[in-house]
């Protein structure tokens, strides 16, 4: 590593960025013959405050300073993570300016209520699941992507949506490992775009997975209803079962049952149970019943980004960046 790539990675590392980011931002067509050249070195921290939300100007004089600060929402933030909400927030702004950019504007259609975007999937699916809201989400013009690296070493947030010049971005953190987990997830996020939960902030950010998470304020707990429901009918949806006791395979068979009746897709079916009953070890091994051939979900999202990003609207820089951050091979 030359001696400028280390002084400088230093200081953004001390400024709590992770060494994957800026490995990621860190542009290709540097080498140890641009650190001797003045116009080398601005353009290389001019590159690297682009893509890792900075202002660069202070980075320049080698101070770290963070375009985005104090206007992000974060739901569920802890006193310890106060510092580290700065980071989180320009870094995804950064991903998701340029996804947008990237990405056609959907059509005008305004919010839409919870209801009408159910019986919009429903038209075309049994269920309402993690496919359906992924190819809506891109229908209406808000790009979905997963997350491979993160601003920070040790908190990844659960789900971010970036909200600029009147459009959206959504950016999945969790890896989860069932489609009706991610599913829920993808949904609370669009709620909070539908209900405008972003009226004035560049960002929202749960740090904590929404159908697990403690205490919930008024937002998350519309989010939640709104995300119920698409998926299942119903804002609070009652789950109930014949017997008291029941083990992973008969509450499999059940839900597989159910759900064509219902038109719930049957991860969702055992979720729902889960969280009434409070039986998720249960719930959780009848999930692995039902997808036993699932496969890492973050890839089943970003093959469909990369099908439906723009790459050439973007320079051959940021277009190798968003790829470093999606986990996709070089062009």
């Amino acid at each position: 590593m030359d001696a400028e790539r280390k002084k400088l990675t230093d200081e953004l590392r001390r400024a709590g960025i992770s060494k994957a980011a800026i490995e990621a931002a860190w542009p290709s067509w540097w080498d140890d013959a641009l650190a001797a050249s003045p116009s080398g070195r601005a353009e290389l921290r001019f590159a690297l405050a682009r893509r890792l939300g900075l202002r660069s100007q202070p980075l320049l004089g080698e101070r770290v300073e963070f375009v985005w600060n104090d206007e992000a929402r974060f739901k569920h933030l802890t006193a310890e993570d106060e510092a580290a909400r700065a980071t989180m927030t320009s870094f995804g702004m950064a991903i998701g300016k340029s996804l947008l950019q990237s990405v056609a504007q959907g059509p005008a259609m305004g919010a839409i209520d919870a209801e009408r975007l159910r019986e919009a999937l429903l038209a075309k699916r049994t269920y309402a699941d993690l496919g359906g809201l992924v190819s809506t989400c891109w229908a209406l013009g808000i790009p979905v992507i997963h997350l491979r690296i993160f601003p920070l070493d040790a908190k990844r947030m659960h789900a971010m949506v970036v909200h600029s010049n009147g459009r959206f971005a959504i950016l999945l953190g969790h890896d989860a490992r069932f489609p009706a987990q991610l599913a829920f997830t993808l949904a609370h996020e669009l709620a909070h775009i539908m209900l405008g939960h972003l009226a004035g902030a560049p960002a929202l950010v749960d740090l904590e997975d929404p159908a697990t998470a403690g205490e919930r304020d008024g937002q998350e707990r519309e989010a939640d209803e709104y995300a119920l429901t698409v998926l299942t009918g119903s804002p609070d949806p009652t789950i109930e079962t014949n017997i008291d006791n029941f083990n992973a395979p008969t509450l499999a068979q059940a839900v597989r049952a159910a759900a064509p009746v219902y038109r719930i897709e049957p991860g969702t079916l055992a979720l729902c149970l889960a969280y009434r009953r409070q039986t998720w070890p249960v719930a959780m091994a009848a999930l692995n019943r039902l997808y036993p051939d699932v496969g890492p979900l973050w890839q089943e999202v970003n093959g469909v980004a990369a099908q439906q990003i723009g790459w050439d609207s973007l320079t051959d820089e940021a277009s190798d960046y968003l790829r470093s951050v999606m986990g996709l091979p070089d062009a």
